[in-house]
């Protein structure tokens, strides 16, 4: 019975693929919905798999389908690997107050003056901060009144000037800002990114090392004198983080077990619980993260799961009360719901 209703499961997956083209010449991308300048990917990007996906259960692998060990560009995923290398620095001491203004520990790079003197790390990693100014040329503009799947609707017309907020008062879904906060955290660990997170969360993992995490072509700073590539939190505009299902999973039993794997301890208990917190102003919302609150993100599953979320579509799925991990790749959006429901009849049929 289980076994069947599995199948079913990742059938129902299989015939539910993106809408997105597999090659990157057709319909693919999120910057082809964007208004000029805006719309065309300043980084390099490259084709994608079919639907594809790993299920653990307990630690157990219960079925991978499609191309589990295939490097794919995981957009917005990405976003929740920031929070977990915000942790690191909080865990290593290097970020120990997350309400504390980011200029006062990184100055120079956009946190001085105005109201981005006031932005906090925790508003950065809630999407709160209504930072504004330009990385490396691509300014905040680009993703005021965005609309996401997931997210409140905004009252405006995506690419529109919207007049800024007060820092902690307005939630929006903006890229610009997470890759601020991405070249903050690379200032403050004075160290590229990929290689901390390889240090720190993937190999502490068991993960491959078929996986890479690229910038812009111009984004390029210095950083304890030397020529430091600045890697975006998605894929928005190109880049971005290219990794397998089977090693997104791994990272889900990572935080499933809140921050250890296998015994070992890889992120503090503490900073898992905090990226799980609700935001004041998006309930659906942690740091960098999505939860099921009330049910209303994925109505046929349970309130305590919680989502690291890319566009095309791919999730990571985190399901505390089974002990699950579920991690699939290019699924559409339209019908997540009801694949993550048969998983779920499946896990829970005898």
């Amino acid at each position: 019975m289980r076994q069947k209703v599995l199948e079913q499961a990742v059938q129902f997956s299989i015939d539910h693929e993106s809408t997105w083209d597999r090659e990157v010449t057709g319909n693919w991308g999120v910057h082809q919905q964007d208004p000029p300048p805006w719309n065309k990917l300043l980084g390099p990007v490259h084709s994608r798999g079919p639907v594809s996906g790993t299920i653990l259960v307990r630690g157990e692998k219960w079925v991978s389908w499609g191309e589990p060990q295939r490097a794919d560009l995981t957009f917005s995923v990405a976003k929740t690997y920031l929070a977990l290398l915000a942790g690191v620095a909080h865990d290593q001491g290097l970020l120990p107050d997350v309400d504390e203004p980011i200029g006062k520990r990184v100055p120079g790079i956009g946190f001085d003056e105005g109201n981005n003197a006031q932005v906090t790390w925790s508003q950065m990693l809630q999407q709160t901060s209504e930072w504004g100014g330009s990385y490396f040329g691509l300014i905040d503009q680009a993703d005021h009144y965005r609309a996401v799947t997931f997210g409140a609707p905004p009252s405006g017309k995506k690419g529109d000037l919207r007049p800024l907020q007060t820092p902690g008062t307005y939630w929006e879904y903006n890229d610009v800002r997470i890759n601020q906060l991405s070249l903050a955290l690379l200032h403050l660990f004075q160290r590229p990114l990929p290689d901390v997170f390889r240090e720190f969360i993937m190999r502490p993992v068991g993960a491959s090392e078929n996986w890479k995490w690229v910038g812009y072509d111009n984004a390029w700073t210095e950083i304890a004198g030397q020529r430091v590539q600045s890697v975006p939190g998605g894929t928005h505009w190109g880049g971005g983080m290219s990794i397998s299902a089977e090693d997104q999973a791994l990272i889900g039993q990572m935080l499933l077990h809140d921050g250890q794997f296998n015994g070992r301890r890889v992120l503090s208990a503490g900073w898992i619980k905090r990226m799980q917190e609700p935001g004041a102003l998006a309930p659906y919302y942690g740091y960098l993260i999505w939860l099921n609150h009330e049910r209303k993100m994925f109505p046929s599953l349970p309130a305590s799961s919680y989502f690291a979320v890319g566009a095309g579509s791919s999730f990571t799925w985190i399901e505390p009360e089974r002990q699950m991990v579920v991690v699939v790749r290019w699924l559409n959006s339209a019908h997540a719901d009801e694949f993550f429901g048969q998983v779920l009849k499946a896990v829970d049929s005898q």
